[in-house]
């Protein structure tokens, strides 16, 4: 009897070591840690007005952070998606100056992301060469297309439908549809991700591809799909940015690379790959947006922020490794006892 109860007691320990220690928990800790401190450094944080408002301005960001994290989960990563914003943008800004309704813009935004993703994808899995490679190059080549494009110049003629998608809120609620929208996909990229065998085959490469390859998976097929989604959501960004701001410019999204990357593994996708999980993507999109929001009520730079985001994607990339560590050490030294 006593074995059995110091069994349980045992297995309940590890149990309470495993989840205080999971990622994701540390993560939405941090997440409520951040809540309290910004509310009590400023009234105005947990309006809820204020709190529907500030989605705006990382809702952009977080529809792309969804298919990054099936890039990074392969053991790629993507640096052209701020770069493709940039293509789309320009390209539905040229078809609305020549009369393009919001539909054919909703078409031209989503094909223009599409296309690029599948530039990136076709060259990266036919001649072999590395993702990050790659994708530097074509940021440049897509953002300077904008630049060559438009120079000083914007586009700013666009139907008022348009301005729905990027401003819009949901009925005569304080809800906007662009987080409505991020809820949807969060649901449907999460059920891929963990539900799927596609999701499975993604964290399966990412573990071992030359494994994945010998047991039937194509990988290279699976490679591409996932520069494609990745382009497309990217062109799905361009469009509800676009319609919030109502205007294009070449500059559009500039630096947005950095910080979606940050958020998808600041969620605990491991930068190596094979590694995490949706849950934790979608906590790390609400904190980083919420610890600008806090951080911009009390007056804080600009470019303190970015510090701040490089100091989360450090810690984000070192700390898993040392959890794991202390925790292993943990379990040996209550097996010893």
């Amino acid at each position: 009897m006593r074995s059995q109860g110091k069994d349980k007691k045992y297995s309940f320990s590890n149990l309470l070591l495993n989840t205080l220690t999971k990622w994701e928990v540390i993560l939405f800790s941090l997440f409520v840690f951040i809540i309290i401190v910004n509310s009590t450094l400023s009234p105005y944080f947990l309006d809820y007005f204020n709190i529907m408002n500030t989605t705006f301005n990382f809702m952009e960001k977080a529809v792309i952070a969804l298919s990054m994290a099936f890039v990074i989960l392969y053991g790629d990563i993507d640096i052209s998606v701020a770069g493709i914003i940039a293509l789309s943008s320009l390209f539905m800004g040229m078809a609305s100056a020549h009369g393009a309704q919001t539909v054919m813009l909703i078409v031209i935004g989503l094909g223009t992301g599409l296309i690029a993703g599948f530039v990136n994808g076709i060259i990266i899995t036919r001649f072999r060469i590395p993702a990050i490679a790659v994708t530097i190059g074509s940021m440049s080549l897509f953002r300077g297309l904008a630049y060559a494009a438009l120079g000083d110049k914007a586009y700013t003629k666009y139907p008022k439908s348009f301005s729905y998608f990027g401003q819009g809120y949901v009925g005569n609620t304080a809800i906007p549809f662009e987080l409505v929208l991020f809820i949807f996909l969060a649901v449907l990229f999460g059920f891929i991700l963990h539900r799927t065998s596609f999701g499975r085959k993604v964290f399966a490469i990412g573990n071992n591809s030359t494994a994945a390859r010998f047991s039937g998976i194509n990988v290279n097929n699976i490679r591409l799909l996932l520069f494609i989604l990745n382009g497309m959501m990217s062109g799905l960004a361009a469009i509800l940015l676009t319609s919030r701001i109502g205007s294009t410019r070449p500059n559009i999204a500039n630096g947005w690379e950095l910080e979606i990357i940050t958020t998808v593994v600041l969620g605990g996708i491991a930068i190596t790959g094979g590694k995490g999980n949706m849950a934790g993507v979608i906590i790390g999109i609400f904190l980083i947006g919420f610890l600008k929001f806090g951080m911009g009520l009390v007056n804080v730079p600009g470019k303190v922020m970015n510090i701040v985001i490089g100091f989360l994607l450090i810690v984000a990339i070192m700390l898993p490794g040392y959890i794991g560590e202390i925790r292993e050490k943990l379990l040996l030294r209550k097996q010893q006892n």
